[in-house]
This record gives C-alpha cells, sequence and structure tokens, in this order.
C-alpha cells in the first residue's frame, strides 16, 4: 500500500467559513439599511454601491435573499474591517443625535410644566437664549395642552430649543 501523506485541514472549518460568510452579509444588510448620504461617507467599490442600490429597489424577500447572498458575496472580495469602522461611526453619531432629540424634549416638557424656574436654569445655561420668545413660545405650547389643540407651538418650542442648544 502506498503511503499517503494526511492531508492537511482547511485554515478553517467549514461551518466557520459558512459564519464568516453569514458575518459579511449581514454586514451588506446593514449597508443596505443607510441612506445615500451615509453611504456616500463610506468608501466603497462601485460594484457594491450598485448591488446596494438594486436591492432597495426590490420588493420580493425571495428576490432580496438572493441580493443579499450576492452583496455578502462581493464583500469577501474587499477588506470589511474599513466598512466595519465607518458602520459602527454612523451609528454612534446616530445615538448621539437621538439622545440630544430626548434631552431637549425632556427639557420642551420640563419648561411646559415648571414655569419661571426652568426657564430661568435653563437661561443660565443657555444664555443665548431670549427670555421673551421662550415665553411666549412656552405660553402658546401651554395654551394648546391646555385647550388640547396643536397649532405646532410645542414643534415650535422643539425648534428653538434644539437651535439654541445645539448652535456652535
Amino acid at each position: 500500500m502506498p503511503y499517503h501523506e494526511p492531508q492537511k485541514p482547511d485554515k478553517d472549518s467549514k461551518s466557520q467559513r459558512k459564519e464568516d460568510m453569514l458575518a459579511l452579509q449581514k454586514i451588506g444588510e446593514s449597508l443596505t439599511k443607510l441612506t445615500d448620504n451615509q453611504l456616500a461617507t463610506i468608501d466603497l467599490p462601485d460594484i457594491l454601491l450598485t448591488a446596494i442600490s438594486h436591492i432597495k429597489l426590490l420588493t420580493s424577500n425571495g428576490a432580496k435573499r438572493r441580493q443579499l447572498q450576492y452583496i455578502g458575496k462581493i464583500m469577501r472580495q474587499i477588506d470589511p474591517e474599513s466598512i466595519t469602522q465607518a458602520l459602527t461611526r454612523i451609528e454612534l453619531i446616530h445615538e448621539r443625535k437621538t439622545t440630544q432629540f430626548h434631552q431637549i424634549e425632556k427639557l420642551r416638557t420640563t419648561l411646559l410644566e415648571s414655569g419661571d424656574d426652568a426657564l430661568h436654569s435653563f437661561l443660565v445655561e443657555y444664555p443665548k437664549g431670549d427670555r421673551q420668545q421662550l415665553r411666549q413660545l412656552i405660553r402658546n405650547a401651554q395654551h394648546d395642552r391646555k385647550n388640547n389643540n396643536n397649532t405646532g407651538a410645542e414643534k415650535a418650542l422643539f425648534k428653538y430649543l434644539q437651535s439654541i442648544i445645539l448652535s456652535p
């Protein structure tokens, strides 16, 4: 019997390779959920951008699944590390904006419910705010709440607070 050298096992097992492919497909799926502006901030090959824009046009779940598999195949040919870092950065920006939004909403509620004390505290922290304009916006929003109306006064107050808080 001739001597056969034992076969060297693959670097990764089949299940490991499949897991890696699914991970790349998940990254590709995350890319498909981004807006065009967010995608523009990531350096992606044209073929991947085309595949991502194509999936957004599909309505059939089967077609979307096949397109995601194709995106995963493209992802295997490129370095996913920079894409992963960009996705993390975009996610952090989104989380920060969401946190700011909730803080401004909470501040608006505090101003509507606590009156002059909350207004004074706000103006100490943000001296750029116009006391008279803020009082008028608060009064209009309180009037809307009291009369169960929706004239957009709370939204106007939110936008004004946002402009003061987020201004450099």
